[in-house]
């Protein structure tokens, strides 16, 4: 099935930032749409975001030289091509961009190429897009923010993302009936105490806080009024994002005013892991602190998932030297942090072929798509991670997985928490 067709326009992300939306037709007028999420907390190595930086022109966020590129240089190189073959046509944007991170073409550019090419195949074939994406039957179990922070909350707390992992459920439906509970259970806590004051960028609830440890409190004292008990049936997940508090060679809580050299930041983490049920840290320790990484490893990988998000970047070349080094056992993965989906693809592969997770994740502006809902399940990636259990952007994701679910049939497969057995890793306390 050809490709006739790209077209692209200029659309608004989850927190009302300028973001592209491209438009993809095929030769039977089959139609599909690419819409490409932003990331507020970004890795130094994830390919190059274009925006036109014109001040007089949405704070300089317009896309306007992507939509250019796609309607001027990218429609007229891939017409003609097979919409079919994915790998072909994400190799062609590749070359087309010539740079090692596109940063010619811009990496959402390209993305919203792909990911309207990979829609309207598959609606071309008559298929739902995980089916065409892959073979994967396996529901993913959610990471769900309840306390969003850092950048999510302009640094009103240090640490990203408290997050919750519903660790005895039998059914994805049950994972989603224990975020609901927990949710709305913080909302009461934090009123009782007189610091409910909205959400952050991702749904969870705005921080309040005076220390980062205080958060710890919030969250075992919700999930206990939920009706759970913390660290058996309900364990606790960070998102640390710790690039963001590395600076000048030290990690840094600003909130707190403590300064830690990288011996003792890893010390941090472990001793959180020690005294609250956390069975999940993304980024403890920041992108190019390889040795910190391996410390954090060698002390509780054993018993924690530590994902690489900035360390990684969904980057096949920096997934492998991890891989070598041994210094996580889960990536996250995120569309727009590579640029297509052939390369998306392969880092999921990649990931699990060496044993570990991957951790299919949103951006903190995102859009109505639930592109990756469909990728966390083509692929049996086994968590999806996409915000809180607030703003249609999010439950967008969590929804379709429900539909994805129907779809399956009997056919669909859910494991919860034993994906961390998968990898080898013993959740003390936790039931499986």
């Amino acid at each position: 099935m050809k490709l006739t067709a790209l077209d692209a326009l200029q659309i608004f992300d989850s927190r009302g930032h300028p973001t592209i939306e491209v438009i993809a037709t095929l030769e039977d007028g089959t139609v599909g749409r690419g819409l490409v999420p932003s990331g507020a907390s970004t890795g130094s190595h994830e390919a190059w975001e274009l925006r036109d930086r014109d001040p007089r022109r949405f704070q300089g966020r317009s896309v306007f030289k992507a939509i250019g590129h796609v309607t001027d240089e990218i429609a007229p190189a891939l017409a003609g091509h097979d919409a079919f073959d994915q790998a072909a046509i994400d190799a062609a944007l590749i070359a087309l961009d010539g740079t090692p991170n596109k940063s010619r073409l811009g990496a959402n550019a390209i993305l919203g190429v792909s990911l309207a090419v990979a829609q309207a195949a598959a609606r071309a074939r008559c298929l739902p897009l995980h089916a065409s994406l892959g073979s994967g039957t396996l529901l993913p179990l959610p990471e769900i923010q309840i306390f969003g922070g850092g950048k999510h909350a302009q640094g009103r707390i240090d640490i990203q993302d408290f997050m919750i992992v519903a660790l005895t459920a039998t059914s994805y439906a049950e994972t989603l009936e224990v975020a609901a509970n927990v949710f709305h259970a913080a909302a009461e806590v934090m009123r009782d105490r007189g610091k409910l004051a909205g959400v952050a960028d991702e749904g969870g609830y705005w921080p309040l806080f005076d220390r980062n440890e205080e958060v710890f409190d919030a969250l075992l004292a919700s999930i206990e009024r939920a009706g759970y008990t913390p660290g058996r049936e309900v364990g606790l997940s960070l998102d640390i994002a710790a690039t963001d508090l590395h600076r000048d060679g030290f990690y840094r809580l600003g909130l707190e005013g403590r300064r830690f050299s990288s011996e003792d930041f890893a010390a941090l983490m472990i001793d959180w892991v020690d005294r609250y049920p956390i069975v999940s840290i993304e980024d403890p320790m920041s992108e190019d602190d390889w040795e910190g990484w391996r410390l954090v490893r060698d002390a509780i990988g054993h018993r924690c998932q530590l994902i690489g998000d900035d360390l990684f970047t969904t980057h096949l070349d920096r997934i492998e030297r991890g891989i070598a080094a041994g210094v996580a056992n889960a990536v996250l993965i995120k569309l727009n942090q590579i640029g297509t989906v052939t390369e998306t693809l392969a880092a999921i592969r990649r990931t699990q072929a060496a044993g570990w997770l991957p951790v299919v994740s949103a951006r903190s502006g995102e859009t109505e798509d639930a592109f990756i809902a469909h990728l966390a399940v083509a692929t049996d990636a086994g968590q999806l991670k996409v915000g809180s259990f607030s703003r249609s952007e999010r439950l967008a994701k969590w929804n379709e997985v429900l539909r994805i679910e129907r779809d399956l049939g009997p056919r669909a497969r859910f494991i919860g928490a034993g994906i961390f057995e998968t990898a080898g890793i013993r959740l003390p306390g936790a039931t499986v």
